[in-house]
């Protein structure tokens, strides 16, 4: 199985950027399918972007499409996500995730592995 750490989160302003980084071990990241999902208090958590585990596809939520960039490094085994004009919504905690297939779904329930997740404030 895969660990899952992520790092990265933190305290910016609205229209700022910030990186995300999700170092994994036990196996490599090409075995899965890699996501980014988020939660915000009181919510309920919603898939943000993924990859797919030939890294060939990727895929956006539309309320971060245009902002937010997936990307991967096998030689690192880490995933990342770049989120640019970040807005007060963008506010969540932040989790990655593994699914042990080809192909991203935008489900929760579909990942097998998960990260402890790190914590994104957008102040206005």
């Amino acid at each position: 199985q895969v660990q899952l750490v992520e790092s990265g989160g933190g305290l910016v302003q609205a229209g700022g950027s910030l990186g995300l980084s999700c170092a994994a071990s036990g196996r490599t990241l090409s075995n899965y399918a890699m996501a980014w999902f988020r939660q915000a208090p009181g919510k309920e958590r919603e898939f943000v972007a993924g990859i797919s585990r030939n890294g060939g596809n990727t895929y956006y939520a539309d309320s971060v499409k245009g902002r937010f960039t997936i990307s991967r490094d096998i030689a690192k085994n880490t995933l990342y996500l770049q989120m640019s004009s970040l807005k007060p919504e963008d506010t969540a905690v932040y989790y990655c995730a593994a699914r042990f297939r080809e192909d991203v779904v935008n489900s929760r329930w579909a990942y097998d592995y998960w990260g402890q997740g790190t914590q994104v404030t957008v102040s206005s």
